[in-house]
């Protein structure tokens, strides 16, 4: 009877595990495509002043980013969430909103959401490795790769006069909360 149970433990424990890389996967590909709107958005406004350049090498990162988790998706048989259209439009919007105030301004919104995006990463790496490090392998070492760009973006941002933004900290927190609000809805629909 006990051998029993450790089978039903050991199938309940791989279905957990399943579940959390579902989770996983389909939150990152819902957050790499909502960047690539972001940097769509700012593009928009200033792809075509001094900062364009910078913009376009975030964006060209996000793009590969959201490449990778479209691939994760069909492999690991992940439903993406619903919400995509919705933070397509959401991120569009906020990376041309932010834009408007300035390259200060997209940089803070760069900066606020990078920020959470790392956090988050760092939450699901701790995930994973307390989960089983060696099963799930690759990928962490595609989010451990793309949180290391994500804090690059950060740092990037920062160096290009972020909290010089109208109401940088009121701004930066509001964005934080809509992407910690984006996460968590991701998640689950």
């Amino acid at each position: 009877m006990a051998g029993l149970g450790r089978v039903v433990l050991r199938r309940a424990m791989s279905t957990e595990s399943k579940q959390m890389v579902d989770r996983f996967i389909r939150v990152d590909h819902a957050g790499e495509v909502g960047a690539n709107y972001i940097y769509r958005g700012q593009m928009a406004v200033l792809g075509n002043t001094e900062v364009g350049r910078v913009i376009q090498r975030m964006w060209d990162q996000e793009k590969e980013h959201m490449a990778k988790f479209e691939e994760l998706i069909p492999q690991h048989r992940v439903r993406p969430t619903v919400l995509l259209p919705i933070w397509n439009v959401a991120g569009f919007v906020l990376g041309a909103g932010t834009a408007m105030l300035g390259k200060e301004g997209a940089m803070a919104c760069t900066v606020a959401v990078e920020d959470s995006i790392v956090e988050h990463y760092n939450s699901q790496i701790r995930a994973l490795v307390e989960d089983d490090p060696e099963k799930h392998k690759e990928l962490l070492e595609v989010i451990k790769k793309f949180r290391d760009e994500e804090l690059e973006h950060h740092d990037m941002g920062l160096e290009h006069d972020a909290e010089a933004a109208p109401a940088y900290q009121t701004l930066t927190n509001v964005i934080k909360g809509g992407c910690k609000a984006a996460i968590w809805l991701s998640e689950r629909i």
